[in-house]
């Protein structure tokens, strides 16, 4: 009984095998000839490849039709073999994945055009619509939105059935609304929901879809269509004023930080420093020192590089700032022609002295991961290093008022400030005062090279693009007043901002100058005027 049992078993077990050896090839034969379509160098040949191999469900489906979207999928006319060369450079065979030794000579790139791009992205977003990883979802749903390929319809609907994450649903929503739009036998009622899912996503991507749709829908569809597009518009518009005023709000960080030594010495000492550029120019160059060393020494600390440039910058330019003024800027006081030249030229030799050690050409300076990257607020993007750097503003300019206000050397500063004879009388060290204060303003214009590191190229020539808005920031705000300085910052960045697109960056500059000279003519003395004696005098 066991005997035949056992024999039995056996049979079964071999006509298993059997029908599993042929049956393999019968499942396997299709998807090759599905490859091998490729080698037909026709591109309706190839857009039927990509449909059948999306549809396969093969685990080689993926790398087929990413490589074919990047231009590494090869094919051989005659042996009708196509090959995937990979990132590694590496040469494998599309059908069975095994490694190749190298390409055929008569091996050619499949080629695409720009409907069958279109088609790729479709493909590749179906086959990713699926994936457990929720921002793959999202990305295959936007590469459906902007493809709107009809064929990723059931694969759309199946995905926006399952899905539990509110914004990749809402991508699949706004993929499905996207190909009914375009969908032929689609009906009135479905269009219109698409209409106002599109609408509602109010992007310029959604203008652009709607405007693609052509003058042949019925018209309470183009009526909708043209609604929308009117409102999208609109939308963009008001999110557009907001985009310029961020940007003029980081501009305006960028000149507040560059602008607020300037007028810390120009208000107490009335010293014209045409040097204060290269002041920000040294804490750049001390932030590029910082990195080298913590990239090749102490890989690890990157994240922290900025840090630990900040109090090195300041202290670098502070110190050779009280050095300038005890060599050179103190015995220029109250003769601002020679102290304007003087200090031009000492801006020249320490150009010089940057172009010698460091060279010429532009230095890399990275960004932190911390630092890195944006993110999107309604229909505005907005980097993470530009937001970081009006922060560290702000908190640079809290510090300094609180010092101003309640410390000793504060205290001095502001008498000397507002009646220099007087604060001398009283025996406040006015000379110390001088060096004191001329190396706080260089040390903070040192802290914002530390920052303007982050967006502009680390050159011998960083400082000077800073200046000439330093000084108009300074004049406007009014001469010593750090309020007067903040509101100067952010006025004249927001303003250049939005005259940008209008008049041009040349001519933008041009009418932000004249409005301050027309400005300056009935009030000289700034938006904020100093209070004293002395200075009304």
């Amino acid at each position: 009984m066991f005997a035949n049992c056992f024999v039995r078993l056996r049979a079964a077990f071999l006509s298993i095998l059997l029908i599993t050896c042929f049956a393999l090839p019968a499942l396997a034969g299709p998807f090759e000839d599905s490859v091998a379509k490729f080698a037909n160098d026709e591109f309706s040949d190839t857009e039927e490849a990509i449909g059948e191999i999306a549809a396969s469900g093969n685990q080689l489906a993926f790398p087929i039709i990413s490589a074919l979207q990047d231009g590494r999928l090869s094919a051989d006319p005659e042996t009708k073999k196509v090959f995937i060369t990979q990132a590694d450079s590496k040469i494998v065979d599309a059908t069975t994945g095994a490694a190749v030794d190298k390409l055929p000579d008569n091996a050619a790139t499949v080629r695409l055009n720009n409907r069958l791009r279109r088609t790729v992205e479709a493909a590749l977003g179906g086959l990713t619509l699926m994936s457990p990883d929720p921002a793959k979802r999202l990305a295959a749903a936007q590469s459906v939105f902007k493809s709107h390929e009809e064929s990723a319809l059931p694969n759309v609907e199946a995905a926006l059935a399952k899905e539990t994450n509110k914004a990749t649903r809402q991508a699949f929503a706004e993929a499905r609304a996207a190909i009914l739009l375009f969908k032929s036998d689609a009906s009135d009622n479905d269009k219109l929901e698409a209409i106002a899912v599109i609408k509602a996503r109010g992007d310029q991507e959604a203008m652009a879809l709607l405007t693609s749709i052509g003058s042949d829908q019925p018209p309470l569809v183009a009526k909708a269509a043209a609604g929308a597009i009117s409102s999208i518009q609109g939308n963009l518009a008001i999110w557009s004023g907001v985009q310029n005023a961020w940007y003029g709000l980081s501009l305006g960080s960028v000149l507040l930080l560059a602008a607020i030594g300037l007028a810390i010495t120009f208000g107490v000492m009335g010293v014209i420093n045409m040097a204060h550029g290269e002041m920000v120019m040294l804490g750049a160059y001390t932030t590029f020192v910082v990195q080298e060393v913590i990239r090749t020494r102490y890989p690890a600390l990157f994240d922290y590089s900025l840090l630990i440039a900040v109090p090195l910058a300041f202290l670098v330019a502070g110190g050779i700032g009280v050095l300038i003024e005890r060599s050179i800027i103190r015995f220029l006081y109250g003769r601002p022609l020679e102290t304007l030249l003087a200090t031009w030229g000492l801006s020249l030799v320490l150009q010089q002295a940057v172009r010698t050690a460091f060279g010429p050409t532009n230095r890399e300076v990275g960004n932190p991961s911390w630092m890195s990257g944006a993110f999107e607020l309604g229909q505005i993007t907005i980097t993470y290093n530009r937001l970081w750097i009006l922060c560290f503003t702000m908190a640079v300019f809290a510090i300094l008022l609180a010092m101003l206000r309640y410390s000793a050397i504060g205290l001095e500063m502001r008498a000397v400030t507002q009646n220099r004879r007087m604060a001398a009388s009283m025996g406040i060290a006015t000379s110390r005062v001088d060096a004191l204060t001329f190396g706080l303003g260089s040390g903070i214009a040192g802290i914002a090279g530390v920052a303007l590191s982050q967006i502009d190229n680390v050159s011998p020539n960083l400082g000077q693009s800073y200046i000439i808005d330093s000084f108009m920031v300074v004049v406007f705000g009014g001469v010593g007043n750090l309020w007067g300085t903040l509101v100067g910052a952010f006025t004249l960045g927001i303003a250049n901002k939005f005259l940008e697109p209008v008049a041009g960056a040349v001519l933008g500059k041009i009418a932000i100058l004249v409005l301050i000279i027309l400005f300056i003519q009935k009030r000289p003395r700034g938006l904020f005027a100093l209070k004293g004696r002395a200075v009304e005098a």
